[in-house]
C-alpha cells in the first residue's frame, strides 16, 4: 500500500522538474524568420551547432506542394509526425495501455484490478523520472562540449590571429538535408561573406540593444525587422530595456548556402559572447542578468541578398 504514495511523491517531482526544466530553456527571441525554400527544413549540423536544429517556428513563408511537411501541413491534428499518436483518444495512447496491462496483471496475481493499476502508475512514473533526469544530464553536457579549437579561435588567443569562420563545414556526405526539389543549387561562400557574417551578427545585437530601429532596418529583411521591433515594443510596455554589448564572435561555420532564383542565402551557425541584461527603463536599475557577466549563445542566423545587394538578416534560429 505504500506504492501509490511512492508514485504521487514520483509524479510531484516529475511536474516541479519539467516545470524547471521550461523555466531554464526559456530564452527571450525564438525561432523566427525566413529561410526561403527551405524555411520547413532543418539545417545540417555543424561543429559550432552538432545537435539538429529545428525548423523555423514563427515564420511569414507560406508552405509550398512538395516541400518537407507539406502533406501534414493539410492536418493540424497531425502536423507533427513525430508527435503525432498512433491511435486517437486517451484509450489509445501507451500511458491507458500501460494502466489497462497493470491493472489485468494485478487481478491474474490476486491482488485486484486498483492494485495492479497502481503499480502500473508507479512504474511508469519512475520510468518517467529516470527519463528526466537522463535528459537533463545529457543537455548539461551537450551546453558545455566545446570544439578544441575553440580556444584557438577566440580573440584572446596567442600567435596568429585566425577567423571564427576557419572551423570546416561538415562533409556533405554525412548529412543529406529534407529539401524540396525547388530549394535551389548549393554554392561556396567566400571568406568575404563570412566576415560580413561576423560583422551583422554584432551590428543587429548591438543595434537591438540601443533599440536603433533605422539601424536594425538596414541590416535586416522587412520580416525580421518586424518581429525585432515586436520584442522590442512588448520590452517598453513591460517598462525595461534589453542591454547588448561586448558581442564577440567565438566560432562559426557554414551550415549550407543556395541559389533561389534572384536570391542567394546562407545559413550559419554562430557561437558568440555578449553582455546581455535588462534595466528599468526610468530609473536604470538592473533588473534581469549580470551586466557585469558575458554569456555564450550559439544559433543559426540565416542571410539573404540579391543580385548586386548586400547580405540581411533573413531568419534566427536557436541552436
Amino acid at each position: 500500500m505504500k506504492l501509490p504514495k511512492v508514485a504521487a511523491v514520483l509524479g510531484l517531482s516529475l511536474v516541479m522538474g519539467l516545470s524547471l526544466a521550461s523555466e531554464a530553456d526559456a530564452r527571450r527571441g525564438g525561432s523566427f524568420g525566413s529561410r526561403g525554400a527551405r524555411t520547413y527544413s532543418a539545417p545540417p549540423p555543424t561543429r559550432t551547432a552538432p545537435t539538429q536544429t529545428a525548423p523555423v517556428q514563427r515564420t511569414m513563408t507560406p508552405q509550398q506542394p512538395g516541400q518537407p511537411g507539406a502533406a501534414n501541413a493539410a492536418r493540424p491534428q497531425t502536423a507533427n509526425p513525430m508527435n503525432a499518436p498512433k491511435r486517437g483518444g486517451f484509450l489509445g495512447s501507451p500511458l491507458m495501455k500501460g494502466l489497462m496491462i497493470g491493472g489485468l496483471v494485478g487481478m491474474l496475481l490476486g491482488h485486484g484490478f486498483g492494485a495492479g493499476l497502481a503499480g502500473a502508475m508507479g512504474g511508469i512514473l519512475q520510468i518517467a523520472l529516470l527519463a528526466l533526469v537522463g535528459m537533463l544530464v545529457f543537455k548539461f553536457f551537450a551546453n558545455r562540449r566545446r570544439p578544441a579549437t575553440a580556444a584557438a579561435a577566440g580573440p584572446m588567443s596567442t600567435g596568429s590571429f585566425r577567423s571564427p569562420f576557419d572551423v570546416q563545414q561538415p562533409a556533405s556526405g554525412g548529412y543529406a538535408p529534407s529539401v524540396a526539389p525547388s530549394a535551389g543549387e548549393d554554392f561556396a561562400v567566400l571568406t568575404t561573406d563570412r566576415e560580413i557574417f561576423e560583422r551583422l551578427l554584432r551590428e543587429i545585437q548591438e543595434a537591438f540593444g540601443r533599440e536603433d530601429y533605422g539601424a536594425i532596418r538596414e541590416h535586416s529583411t522587412p520580416e525580421i525587422m518586424s518581429y525585432l521591433a515586436e520584442e522590442l515594443s512588448q520590452n517598453a510596455t513591460r517598462g525595461v530595456r534589453n542591454q547588448v554589448s561586448d558581442v564577440q564572435m567565438l566560432e562559426g561555420d557554414v551550415a549550407e548556402a543556395w541559389r533561389e532564383g534572384d536570391l542567394e542565402y546562407a545559413t550559419a551557425a554562430l557561437r558568440y559572447s555578449s553582455r546581455d541584461w535588462m534595466v528599468d527603463r526610468q530609473s536604470g536599475a538592473v533588473v534581469e542578468g549580470d551586466p557585469n557577466a558575458l554569456t555564450e549563445t550559439t544559433e543559426l542566423w540565416t542571410f539573404v541578398r540579391g543580385q548586386g545587394q548586400p547580405w540581411k538578416l533573413s531568419a534566427i534560429q536557436e541552436a
